[in-house]
């Protein structure tokens, strides 16, 4: 399973830049760099309610799941907590 970050895509349709929403929202401009390209664990729901505030979308506008191929082995769950 693979959740895909499409905040560029929504800074891009409200024509906000990075530099902007990161002075809003409180975090460096690396973290959300970070956040944007998808290479973070998780986001405080403060956090990413401050975005959704000054963007003026939904979590769902930002984030989507993409699912695994057929055959990669990662849908079996393996590995996954009771």
């Amino acid at each position: 399973m693979a959740i895909v970050v499409r905040l560029d895509v929504m800074l891009a349709l409200r024509k906000v830049r990075s530099k902007d929403l990161a002075a809003h929202v409180g975090i460096t401009e690396s973290n959300l760099s970070l956040l944007k390209s998808g290479k973070v664990r998780g986001i405080r729901f403060e956090t990413l309610g401050r975005i959704c505030e000054y963007l003026d979308c939904q979590p769902g506008d930002l984030l989507a799941w993409e699912p695994d191929p057929p055959g990669t082995g990662a849908a079996s769950g393996a590995g996954d907590a009771p």
